[in-house]
Protein backbone atom coordinates (compact mmCIF):
# COMPACT_ATOMS: atom_id res chain seq x y z
CA UNK A 1 0.00 0.00 0.00
CA UNK A 2 0.98 3.61 -0.55
CA UNK A 3 -0.12 6.60 1.52
CA UNK A 4 -0.03 9.90 -0.35
CA UNK A 5 0.81 12.39 2.34
CA UNK A 6 1.91 15.94 2.98
CA UNK A 7 3.57 17.50 6.05
CA UNK A 8 1.79 19.99 8.33
CA UNK A 9 -1.75 19.53 6.96
CA UNK A 10 -4.09 18.17 9.65
CA UNK A 11 -6.01 15.51 7.71
CA UNK A 12 -2.88 13.60 6.65
CA UNK A 13 -1.56 13.97 10.18
CA UNK A 14 -4.62 12.12 11.48
CA UNK A 15 -3.63 9.08 9.44
CA UNK A 16 0.04 9.29 10.43
CA UNK A 17 -0.91 9.53 14.11
CA UNK A 18 -3.36 6.63 13.74
CA UNK A 19 -0.69 4.49 12.10
CA UNK A 20 1.79 5.39 14.82
CA UNK A 21 -0.64 4.36 17.58
CA UNK A 22 -1.04 0.99 15.86
CA UNK A 23 2.61 0.57 14.99
CA UNK A 24 1.89 0.30 11.27
CA UNK A 25 5.20 0.54 9.42
CA UNK A 26 4.66 -1.40 6.20
CA UNK A 27 2.82 1.32 4.26
CA UNK A 28 4.93 3.28 1.79
CA UNK A 29 4.71 7.05 2.31
CA UNK A 30 4.66 9.23 -0.81
CA UNK A 31 5.06 12.92 0.00
CA UNK A 32 3.22 15.55 -2.06
CA UNK A 33 3.95 19.28 -2.04
CA UNK A 34 0.63 21.12 -1.87
CA UNK A 35 2.25 24.50 -2.34
CA UNK A 36 3.62 23.30 -5.68
CA UNK A 37 0.27 21.80 -6.64
CA UNK A 38 1.40 18.19 -6.96
CA UNK A 39 -1.98 17.06 -5.62
CA UNK A 40 -3.58 18.61 -8.72
CA UNK A 41 -1.41 16.84 -11.28
CA UNK A 42 -3.19 14.49 -13.73
CA UNK A 43 -1.44 11.34 -12.51
CA UNK A 44 -2.51 11.96 -8.92
CA UNK A 45 -6.05 12.96 -9.87
CA UNK A 46 -6.35 9.77 -11.92
CA UNK A 47 -5.77 7.81 -8.72
CA UNK A 48 -7.56 9.92 -6.11
CA UNK A 49 -10.38 11.43 -8.19
CA UNK A 50 -10.11 14.70 -6.25
CA UNK A 51 -7.17 16.94 -5.32
CA UNK A 52 -7.39 15.70 -1.73
CA UNK A 53 -4.66 14.50 0.61
CA UNK A 54 -4.29 11.99 2.16
CA UNK A 55 -5.05 9.14 -0.20
CA UNK A 56 -4.39 5.45 0.34
CA UNK A 57 -3.61 3.31 -2.70
CA UNK A 58 -4.28 -0.37 -2.01
CA UNK A 59 -2.29 -3.21 -3.48
CA UNK A 60 -4.96 -3.81 -6.14
CA UNK A 61 -4.84 -0.16 -7.25
CA UNK A 62 -8.04 0.92 -5.47
CA UNK A 63 -7.49 4.38 -3.99
CA UNK A 64 -9.49 5.97 -1.18
CA UNK A 65 -9.36 9.49 0.17
CA UNK A 66 -10.83 11.00 3.36
CA UNK A 67 -8.76 10.52 6.48
CA UNK A 68 -11.42 8.71 8.52
CA UNK A 69 -12.21 6.30 5.69
CA UNK A 70 -8.51 5.48 5.45
CA UNK A 71 -8.29 4.96 9.21
CA UNK A 72 -11.34 2.67 9.20
CA UNK A 73 -9.77 0.56 6.46
CA UNK A 74 -6.49 0.33 8.37
CA UNK A 75 -8.39 -0.56 11.55
CA UNK A 76 -9.86 -3.57 9.73
CA UNK A 77 -6.40 -4.70 8.63
CA UNK A 78 -4.66 -3.92 11.93
CA UNK A 79 -7.36 -4.36 14.59
CA UNK A 80 -5.19 -3.74 17.66
CA UNK A 81 -5.03 -1.52 19.54
CA UNK A 82 -8.69 -0.86 18.89
CA UNK A 83 -9.48 2.79 18.12
CA UNK A 84 -12.99 2.61 16.61
CA UNK A 85 -14.92 0.45 19.09
CA UNK A 86 -15.11 -3.14 20.30
CA UNK A 87 -18.91 -3.58 20.45
CA UNK A 88 -21.98 -1.78 19.07
CA UNK A 89 -22.40 0.55 22.07
CA UNK A 90 -18.75 1.57 22.24
CA UNK A 91 -18.57 1.97 18.46
CA UNK A 92 -21.59 4.29 18.53
CA UNK A 93 -20.14 6.39 21.36
CA UNK A 94 -16.81 6.74 19.57
CA UNK A 95 -18.60 7.68 16.34
CA UNK A 96 -20.68 10.28 18.19
CA UNK A 97 -17.66 11.95 19.77
CA UNK A 98 -15.67 11.76 16.56
CA UNK A 99 -18.47 13.56 14.71
CA UNK A 100 -18.76 16.18 17.44
CA UNK A 101 -15.00 16.69 17.53
CA UNK A 102 -14.82 17.07 13.77
CA UNK A 103 -17.90 19.20 13.14
CA UNK A 104 -17.81 21.45 16.19
CA UNK A 105 -14.08 21.93 16.73
CA UNK A 106 -11.63 20.47 14.21
CA UNK A 107 -13.20 21.59 10.95
CA UNK A 108 -13.92 25.17 12.11
CA UNK A 109 -10.38 25.52 13.44
CA UNK A 110 -8.88 24.20 10.20
CA UNK A 111 -11.00 26.71 8.26
CA UNK A 112 -9.83 29.46 10.60
CA UNK A 113 -6.18 28.67 9.92
CA UNK A 114 -6.73 28.52 6.17
CA UNK A 115 -8.32 31.97 6.18
CA UNK A 116 -6.10 33.67 8.77
CA UNK A 117 -2.55 32.43 8.17
CA UNK A 118 -0.77 34.37 5.39
CA UNK A 119 0.95 31.29 3.96
CA UNK A 120 -2.43 29.66 3.32
CA UNK A 121 -3.20 32.29 0.70
CA UNK A 122 -1.45 29.99 -1.77
CA UNK A 123 -4.23 27.44 -1.23
CA UNK A 124 -7.25 29.52 -0.26
CA UNK A 125 -9.03 32.66 -1.44
CA UNK A 126 -8.87 34.06 2.05
CA UNK A 127 -11.65 35.91 3.84
CA UNK A 128 -10.51 36.95 7.33
CA UNK A 129 -14.09 37.33 8.54
CA UNK A 130 -14.70 33.67 7.70
CA UNK A 131 -11.62 32.72 9.70
CA UNK A 132 -12.65 34.77 12.71
CA UNK A 133 -16.21 33.44 12.64
CA UNK A 134 -15.02 29.84 12.64
CA UNK A 135 -12.43 30.49 15.33
CA UNK A 136 -15.04 32.04 17.61
CA UNK A 137 -17.47 29.18 17.07
CA UNK A 138 -14.86 26.52 17.74
CA UNK A 139 -13.74 28.19 20.98
CA UNK A 140 -17.35 28.12 22.20
CA UNK A 141 -17.65 24.47 21.19
CA UNK A 142 -14.53 23.59 23.19
CA UNK A 143 -16.71 24.00 26.29
CA UNK A 144 -18.57 20.86 25.17
CA UNK A 145 -15.31 18.94 25.05
CA UNK A 146 -14.25 20.38 28.40
CA UNK A 147 -17.45 19.17 30.08
CA UNK A 148 -16.99 15.72 28.60
CA UNK A 149 -13.34 15.56 29.65
CA UNK A 150 -14.44 16.41 33.19
CA UNK A 151 -16.33 13.11 33.15
CA UNK A 152 -13.87 10.93 31.26
CA UNK A 153 -10.12 10.77 30.81
CA UNK A 154 -10.56 10.53 27.04
CA UNK A 155 -13.32 11.85 24.80
CA UNK A 156 -15.12 8.61 24.04
CA UNK A 157 -14.28 6.47 27.04
CA UNK A 158 -11.48 5.03 29.12
CA UNK A 159 -8.83 4.94 26.40
CA UNK A 160 -7.60 6.99 23.46
CA UNK A 161 -9.69 6.56 20.30
CA UNK A 162 -10.00 8.15 16.88
CA UNK A 163 -12.18 10.85 18.48
CA UNK A 164 -9.20 12.13 20.50
CA UNK A 165 -6.95 12.12 17.45
CA UNK A 166 -9.44 14.12 15.38
CA UNK A 167 -10.06 16.67 18.12
CA UNK A 168 -6.44 17.19 19.15
CA UNK A 169 -5.02 17.54 15.66
CA UNK A 170 -7.63 20.17 14.84
CA UNK A 171 -6.72 22.09 17.98
CA UNK A 172 -2.98 21.66 17.55
CA UNK A 173 -3.13 22.94 13.96
CA UNK A 174 -3.99 26.38 15.38
CA UNK A 175 -0.42 26.78 16.61
CA UNK A 176 0.06 28.33 13.16
CA UNK A 177 -2.15 31.26 14.19
CA UNK A 178 -1.01 31.19 17.83
CA UNK A 179 -4.51 30.50 19.13
CA UNK A 180 -4.68 30.42 22.94
CA UNK A 181 -7.10 27.94 24.51
CA UNK A 182 -8.94 29.70 27.37
CA UNK A 183 -7.32 28.94 30.72
CA UNK A 184 -10.64 28.01 32.31
CA UNK A 185 -10.93 24.96 30.04
CA UNK A 186 -8.81 22.99 32.49
CA UNK A 187 -9.99 19.58 31.34
CA UNK A 188 -9.08 20.37 27.73
CA UNK A 189 -5.63 21.51 28.85
CA UNK A 190 -5.10 18.33 30.90
CA UNK A 191 -6.16 16.13 27.99
CA UNK A 192 -4.07 18.09 25.46
CA UNK A 193 -0.96 17.60 27.58
CA UNK A 194 -1.67 13.87 27.69
CA UNK A 195 -1.99 13.85 23.90
CA UNK A 196 1.29 15.74 23.43
CA UNK A 197 3.04 13.22 25.68
CA UNK A 198 2.14 10.25 23.50
CA UNK A 199 4.91 8.89 21.26
CA UNK A 200 2.49 9.09 18.32
CA UNK A 201 2.37 12.87 18.71
CA UNK A 202 5.96 13.09 17.51
CA UNK A 203 5.41 10.59 14.70
CA UNK A 204 2.38 12.54 13.60
CA UNK A 205 4.47 15.66 13.08
CA UNK A 206 6.88 14.09 10.57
Amino acid sequence: MKLYDTPLAPNPRRVRWFMAEKGIEDVEIVRLNLMEGTHKQPDYLAKAGLPNVPALEMDDGTTITESLAICRYLEALYPEPNLFGRDPKETALIEMWTRRAEMLVATPLMIAVRHLHPAMAALEQQAPEVGEHNKTGALKALKVLDRRLGESEWLAGDRLTIADIVAFIGIDFTRMIKLVIPEELKNVHRWAEAMRARPAAKAGMK
